[in-house]
């Protein structure tokens, strides 16, 4: 294999270029990706960087000497718009067709919008979201267009209490900005931790003067803010819509690769021969839970890009992917980290600390195994045992049983 294409230029894409040289891969490595910038880190967008504690030469994934010595082929600032399977081609947005023999496709996401706020579709591997009028935070530049309009004096309405709502409504409270958080569920966060765990998170931000209304439908953008389905008139200076993301995949129509929630892939995260998919993107069969996922945290980019690269430098030796998934939130002080699958969780137990001191350990169940644990408030040793019933599939009534502590 002389010739590898990875179109996506940020953590999966850069995972799976440093793994292939890492590995022993002599042979060219074009990396493709939409945005002019050299591959950066997005957690920190809804942090650090929108908080203003951190300005954008603190996200590089890499510094400049290191990304050289990778002797990349590198295509910046221009979007994947098509892939020709049996030729063997990647076709971008400036005319020119890039040659492969293996492709790892890691063209991430881009954010949902409201109705009739940009198009959203895009058939690129960028964001494509149209240049609506409300913002999204997903690229450095749209992180650094919202922390400018934010500050004491100022409101914000945010669409959507999920993590990356939650998150940027917290940092805009930390900077003084009125916050208003609307969110369709009657409990935040309820089907990825848990009724009693969402309304922990709903406190927190109850707590630090955030207006948070629940149950409640955004019709559309207005002017002076956002229309609810009820007609109400949720005065805001600035919109933040967190609803959710769309996997980059239009430009995959008509390729003959299976498309749906993601780019269809196996238990090796292949798509098809010497086509693998990483990250946001790839929705893949994790054996371990016995389920498809696609899963859109940082840590999990990073694995699958590594295990791709292996997978397609050695196809006769491919490992299925299988990790127990990892992700992490920062809310005011709550610092939250989470093991497993707890989606379609059918219990929760809370087997140390309590829930309304804001510091304890849950875990979770699906079927009779433990499916997943979260933290919030607790430090990484206390979470450990319990990620290891999860990597274990540990059955529930043994190891609940044996590790809570007395009278939880």
């Amino acid at each position: 294999m002389k010739q590898v294409v990875v179109v996506g230029g940020s953590a999966a894409g850069l995972a799976a270029a440093e793994t292939l040289r890492r590995e022993g891969y002599e042979g060219t490595i074009t990396l493709i990706g939409d945005e002019p910038y050299h591959p950066y880190d997005r957690p920190p967008l809804s942090k650090q960087i929108l908080g203003g504690q951190w300005e954008p030469d603190r996200v590089p994934l890499r510094a400049p000497a290191d990304l050289d010595a990778l002797g990349l082929d590198l295509r910046l600032g221009v979007a994947a718009t098509g892939l020709d399977l049996a030729g063997r081609t990647v076709a971008l947005a400036d005319g020119a067709r890039v040659p492969y023999e293996g492709l790892v496709i890691a063209t991430g996401v881009r954010p949902r919008r409201l109705p009739g706020d940009g198009n959203g579709e895009g058939n690129g591997e960028g964001n494509g979201d149209g240049g609506g009028r409300a913002h999204v935070l997903r690229t450095l530049d749209d992180a650094l267009a919202l922390r400018d309009r934010l500050g004491p004096g100022r409101r914000l309405a945010v669409v959507g209490a999920g993590f990356l709502g939650a998150e940027a409504a917290a940092v805009a409270r930390g900077l003084g900005t009125e916050v208003t958080l609307l969110e369709p569920a009657p409990v935040p966060l309820a089907p990825a931790v848990g009724e009693r765990v969402g309304r922990v998170l709903a406190q927190a931000h109850h707590d630090h003067g955030v207006d948070l209304r629940t149950g409640v439908m955004v019709a559309e953008l207005a002017d002076g803010g956002v229309r609810l389905a009820d007609g109400t008139l949720v005065e805001a200076d600035e919109v933040l819509v967190a609803i959710g993301s769309v996997p980059n995949t239009g430009w995959l129509e008509g390729s003959g690769l299976t498309l749906g929630d993601g780019l269809e892939c196996d238990e090796y995260s292949a798509a098809a021969p010497d086509v693998y998919g990483a990250g946001d993107v790839a929705r893949w069969h994790n054996p371990l839970f016995g389920t498809a996922m696609r899963i859109e945290h940082r840590t999990n980019a990073t694995e699958q890009g590594m295990a791709v690269a292996r997978n397609l430098l050695r196809p006769d030796e491919r490992r299925p992917f299988a990790p127990v998934p990892y992700f992490w939130s920062d809310q005011y002080d709550l610092r939250i980290q989470a093991h497993g699958h707890l989606r379609g969780h059918e219990e929760v137990a809370i087997v140390e600390g309590a829930l309304e001191e804001r510091k304890f350990l849950a875990v979770y169940r699906s079927g009779d195994r433990v499916a997943g644990v979260l933290a919030v408030g607790m430090p990484p040793k206390a979470i450990r045992t319990w990620r290891q019933a999860v990597a274990t599939r540990a059955a529930w009534r043994d190891t609940v049983g044996e590790l809570m502590p007395e009278g939880a």
